[in-house]
Order: C-alpha cells, then structure tokens, then sequence
C-alpha cells in the first residue's frame, strides 16, 4: 500500500492491531514522499483492514492544516484536515 506524504515524521504503522513495516519512496519536489507499507498479512477479499500510523508533521506540511480548539465550532477539541486528498 503507498500513501502520499510531505514533510511528516512516520514512528509506527499498524494494520489491524499489528505492527507494519513501512519505507519512504524517493522525494519529489513538489509531490512529496510515497510512504509505502507492507502488511503483515495476507489481505482476503472482503477483508477489513485498519492502518493506524502514528505521525508528526511540521510547519513545511503543507498539506496538513491545524484549528486550535477556540477556531472550532465546539471550541472544545483541535481538527486536522488535509487539502490534498
């Protein structure tokens, strides 16, 4: 599985509970960096598959955009979105 990345700092990966090796592809300049993951099994047709990837990102990520809670309409939790589905 890749997943697209840009300036972010990957600890861990898991898929369903388990720990997943992962790798970054080469960087491209303005597309980012392939996060590529390996699963730790054999995934079944029709088979759920959760990925859990524990993460920071930094003021270069771009496509990571932050509220603080007093911007939400709650004003209770922060909320990350991304621009770059």
């Amino acid at each position: 599985q890749v997943l697209d990345t840009k300036d972010l700092q990957v600890f861990k990966v898991t898929v369903n509970g388990q720990d997943a090796k992962f790798v970054f592809g080469e960087k491209h300049s303005f597309k980012g960096t392939p996060l590529e993951i390996t699963l730790p099994f054999e995934l079944r047709r029709g088979q759920e598959a959760i990925v859990e990837i524990s993460f920071e990102s930094s003021p270069k990520s771009s496509a990571l955009q932050w509220f603080t809670p007093e911007q939400t309409s709650g004003k209770k939790h922060p909320f990350l979105f991304s621009q770059c589905q």
